[in-house]
């Protein structure tokens, strides 16, 4: 991740909480219905009427900041660059790596490994128990 990166997204997540809290401190349509009749949540700091104004165009100007914020994540995310796995590597051929190829030594000559001695089926044609030369 750059640093670039880093920053974006910090104040995305920044913007994202500071919006999420202005939503939250405007009242609903429904509170007008109730100042009408004299209830005394009218009585706000900004005024009656200065709250909504100054509440409602800071939530629109974070919203586009957000929408911004979401836009450049975006393409900082694609223009990253692309992970390939180890098998996807192009191979290397030995000593073009710069890695010096491993040799045997002279006395290690490569010997078959034994075979395991092949037990052939019985004439009658069910398998041979080679423990007590039974068939069952």
């Amino acid at each position: 991740m750059t640093t670039t990166h880093t920053l974006v997204l910090v104040a995305h997540v920044l913007i994202g909480a500071m919006m999420i809290a202005l939503v939250l401190l405007q009242r609903g349509k429904g509170a007008d219905a109730g100042a009408a009749f004299g209830a005394g949540a009218s009585a706000t700091v900004f005024g009656a009427k200065g709250s909504a104004n100054f509440l409602s165009r800071s939530t629109a100007i974070l919203a586009t900041c957000f929408f911004a914020t979401s836009l450049g994540l975006a393409y900082l995310g694609a223009q990253r660059p692309e992970v390939r796995s180890v098998i996807e590597q192009p191979v290397v051929p030995d000593g073009a790596s710069g890695i010096p190829a491993v040799t045997p030594a002279p006395g290690d000559a490569e010997e078959p490994l034994p075979l395991a001695p092949v037990v052939p089926p019985d004439e009658s044609g069910g398998s041979s128990d080679p423990g007590n030369g039974t068939v069952p």
